[in-house]
């Protein structure tokens, strides 16, 4: 249990998980290390999240969808931070991709090209082809409670799960300190 709220088995309720994030918890045998607890959806937003459910801030991770140019072509990925801290999009995550340029994916983009609900994107079940970057503080947590795919719910995950993941590439420096 993280805060307030009540995990179970997330294939044991697969009506709080996209379509796609469902297929993924199966597919990679994740079954026995994510759980899906239901919220109330107008609270999906990390920082009323967090507050409504007594869950601290560096126990939430955030999933954020980029779109990276490179030689005229456009190309998405995800990057994995802490709420604490907000991801080095056009440092680290964009030298990284290799890209010319970095931005945040315009909500339309991420919401269609994911089958996600917007504030509720992860990594578990994004497009195969996507790179998903996670920065070390999230991979290295006991566990975080990330999105599942739709508003109403959260996952409760060792941040290892999201470091395993295919095209997952763990990055020192990803996260940078939100100052207070």
């Amino acid at each position: 249990m993280s805060g307030k709220l009540t995990h179970e088995p997330a294939l044991d309720r697969p009506e709080l998980l996209a379509e796609s994030t469902l297929d993924a918890v199966a597919k990679l045998g994740l079954a026995d290390r994510v759980e899906v607890a239901q919220i109330d959806p107008t609270l999906a937003d990390t920082a009323a999240f967090c507050v409504e459910y007594g869950v601290a801030l560096d126990e939430s991770a955030n999933c954020v969808v980029l779109a990276a140019k490179k030689a005229g072509e456009v190309f998405y990925a995800a990057c994995m931070v802490l709420a604490t801290s907000r991801a080095d999009v056009n440092g680290l995550a964009r030298k990284h991709l290799g890209a010319r340029k970095a931005s945040f994916a315009p909500m339309d983009d991420a919401v269609g090209l994911t089958g996600m609900e917007y504030g509720g994107i992860t990594p578990i079940g994004l497009p195969a082809d996507w790179p998903v970057l996670v920065d070390r503080a999230v991979a290295e947590a006991p566990h975080v409670v990330v999105g599942s795919g739709i508003r109403g719910s959260k996952l409760w995950l060792p941040g290892a799960v999201l470091a395993e993941l295919p095209n997952a590439v763990v990055l020192d420096g990803l996260g940078v300190p939100v100052s207070a």
